[in-house]
């Protein structure tokens, strides 16, 4: 007969309650021991020549980190100067280029008036979230966040600098995406490893290159600094690029457990990262804490400046980074180039860190230390430095997560005895990516289970038998089997990777009997019909059926589906080197252990079994556990687009290649239509030039 999974033979009738509390307090444990484990790794246990041997490397992670490894072709700016604006002491020209092909960079270059006939040192802005709009004619005009920050690079004109200061990717003149996860559900971008803090990287990178055009500037005396956002893109700037020479982030950093567990009064009242868009973060795929950056400027001049009751970059967040930056400073002999600059007040740009941040540059790009005044400042109207009188058409920073880091894409030879020789060489690449740079987060020991029996009752012949078991530090989950009640030993054992909607029916199908062991509403309604007619199919068969809910479902959901929290929380992961979905894929192994793990199921066949994201998971842990000796999966997506949402995966495969890796193991594929079927043909032509049958694919409807 055809199997039939006991998932799709009832219909859910009531779901399970909706306390979260112990799904909040999971995990946020989880994330406590998350950024513990990451922060052991302190700059102060490294001497100077560790970190020289391994900075090159670094550096490179960084850089791949950001989405820039390998960096992007250095194509033509096309830099255009639309007009000029003088004003008391100092001329702004207005400036475009184009730091990628149709992704426009809006700008102002600020020069003392008159100009010096000598090279001028010169000071890179970066702007943090501080966008100018009015409306004019009844439409929304946006003159980008450099018109709020005028005030610093009109200063730096006035005595005797260059500055060109930059607007944001979102606060421009032609509005882009900071919010893609935050706000706008794109957790795909984690998918390509694409991080718009990599695009601010890159903008600047390019600035420095127009800078090295300019014959007014001095590219031996380069400066960069910017606060809130802009203080973040000062890290990554100065850290990925070795032509600037003295560095002020202000407001714009602080360490990982800050990020994930202090200070803002955000969802779940815990981590800043809720008070951050995905602006501000690398893809943390090497698991740093964010002092190896600010370490990646030694021994150039560096001064962190922040404000002591600053909500988002709390005031023991950036201490602690500091203290261990200072470390690396002291290696080189340099302690006197790394200060931090503290001063009263809030999230606010305050006199006193203006003032202390041009000292700093005085000094280093001016051999200058006397005292600083800042004059009262008059604003340059926002229309006297707007670039642009309409947005090009070829632009496209509102779409450019879509070109700046492309999907990979792997083409079958045409022969099949070509194919037959490839494929060996490409599967073990596969693997190792998904080893190194798609799962390097789950840990690298696996933890004790920790078993502990959780329940074990007969309600009317049939038998469920549950056990808690510790999947990774700090998440604890509960698995569930289920046989007729007097099998014995099972002949085979199928594990169900429960989603929200299946959790609902698994729960329904048992009834309220089973309820306080399911940890479900005791108010749910058995359906005796469907509850009688799978009891007799576990009892011919002598199959019995497993099931699990990894982290965040069923029992453990810390949050409504699609919430403030529940966004927040995942958004979370990727600043630890994971995705929710790539832990969920640990849970699903771990869940193979707990059935390896019972004494009477020792030689059991066991089978893997998930319905669309949840197939996609499945499908990862069982190429993980060549011991699963069949899959089904139900409609899983085609691409990593959709889901499952695995870190970096799309840059080294798509669905249709994991499936070609679970060569040794049979799959069966359930698809809606003929033309659903078609779509994972690269698999099929993979099988067939191999001669190979254990890829089934099966059109079932809905």
């Amino acid at each position: 007969m055809r199997f039939v999974p006991l998932l799709l033979l009832l219909t859910a009738t009531a779901a399970h309650g909706q306390d979260y509390s112990r799904g909040e307090a999971m995990i946020e444990d989880y994330f406590r021991k998350q950024a513990a484990q990451i922060g052991n790794d302190k700059l102060n246990n490294w001497t100077k020549h560790e970190w020289e041997r391994n900075r090159p490397e670094l550096h490179r992670q960084l850089m791949e980190m950001l989405g820039l490894d390998p960096l992007p072709a250095r194509t033509d700016l096309k830099p255009e100067i639309t007009g000029k604006h003088e004003a008391a002491g100092y001329t702004v020209e207005k400036l475009t280029f184009q730091s990628f092909p149709g992704l426009y960079v809006t700008a102002n270059f600020y020069l003392p008036r008159p100009l010096p006939k000598e090279k001028l040192p010169v000071v890179l802005y970066v702007c943090g979230h501080g966008n100018i709009v009015k409306k004019i004619d009844g439409t929304e005009v946006s003159f980008g966040s450099k018109v709020k920050y005028q005030h610093h690079p009109a200063w730096l004109a006035q005595h005797g600098y260059a500055a060109l200061i930059l607007d944001t990717l979102q606060l421009s003149e032609i509005p882009g995406i900071h919010h893609g996860t935050h706000r706008y559900g794109m957790w795909w971008w984690h998918t390509l490893g694409y991080t718009p803090a990599g695009i601010e990287c890159w903008n600047g990178m390019r600035a420095l290159d127009y800078l090295e055009t300019r014959p007014e500037v001095d590219m031996k005396r380069v400066g960069l600094t910017g606060r809130s956002g802009g203080g973040a893109y000062s890290w990554y700037i100065a850290a990925a690029d070795p032509r600037v020479q003295c560095i002020i982030p202000v407001a714009g950093i602080a360490d990982l457990q800050a990020h994930l567990n202090e200070g803002y009064p955000g969802p779940l009242q815990k981590g800043v990262i809720a008070g951050h868009c995905d602006c501000m973060f690398l893809v943390n795929t090497y698991r740093w804490d964010f002092a190896k950056v600010a370490a990646l400027c030694a021994p150039r001049p560096l001064l962190l400046g922040n404000s002591d009751k600053d909500p988002i970059f709390p005031v023991e967040g950036y201490r602690r980074l500091a203290n261990q930056v200072k470390s690396i400073y002291a290696g080189y002999g340099k302690s006197e180039n790394f200060q931090l600059l503290e001063t009263k007040g809030a999230h606010v740009d305050t006199p006193e860190l203006r003032e202390g941040a041009f000292r700093w540059f005085n000094r280093w790009l001016k051999d200058e230390k006397g005292q600083i005044i800042e004059d009262k400042f008059t604003p340059v109207e926002p229309e006297d430095l707007k670039v642009l009188s309409r947005i090009p058409e070829a632009a496209i920073n509102d779409r450019i997560h879509d070109y700046f880091i492309k999907p990979a894409i792997v083409d079958l030879p045409k022969s099949e005895q070509v194919m037959r020789e490839w494929w060996p060489g490409q599967k073990a690449a596969l693997h190792e990516a998904l080893k190194s740079k798609v799962f390097r987060g789950w840990p690298g020991e696996p933890s004790k289970l920790n078993l502990k029996p959780a329940g074990d009752r007969t309600i009317d012949g049939v038998r469920l038998r549950s056990w808690d078991f510790t999947s990774e530090e700090g998440i604890e989950l509960r698995l569930h089997l289920m046989t007729a009640g007097r099998t014995a030993k099972p002949t085979l054992v199928v594990l169900n990777a429960l989603d929200e909607p299946d959790w609902a029916t698994w729960c329904a199908d048992l009834g309220p009997e089973f309820a306080d062991m399911l940890r479900a509403d005791p108010s749910i309604k058995r359906d005796d019909a469907k509850f009688k007619q799978n009891q007799r199919v576990m009892d011919r068969l002598g199959w019995a059926f497993a099931a699990v809910c990894p982290r965040g479902i069923g029992p453990t959901r810390w949050a409504a589906p699609g919430s403030p929290n529940d966004i927040q929380m995942r958004r979370r992961f990727a600043l630890v080197g994971q995705t929710l979905d790539g832990q969920r894929v640990w849970d699903v192994r771990r869940g193979l252990s707990v059935l390896r793990a019972q004494p009477n199921l020792k030689g059991t066949p066991l089978w893997l079994q998930g319905k669309a994201d949840m197939a996609g998971i499945c499908l990862y842990a069982g190429l993980f556990e060549p011991d699963v000796a069949r899959m089904d999966l139900w409609n899983p997506p085609t691409s990593h687009k959709e889901g499952p949402i695995f870190l970096n995966v799309r840059k080294y495969m798509e669905m249709p290649q994991a499936l070609a890796l679970a060569e040794k193991q049979q799959v069966r594929l359930y698809v809606r239509s003929a033309d659903a079927a078609k779509e994972w043909d690269w698999p099929m032509q993979l099988q067939k030039a191999q001669g190979g049958k254990s890829l089934q694919i099966r059109v079932v409807g809905d």
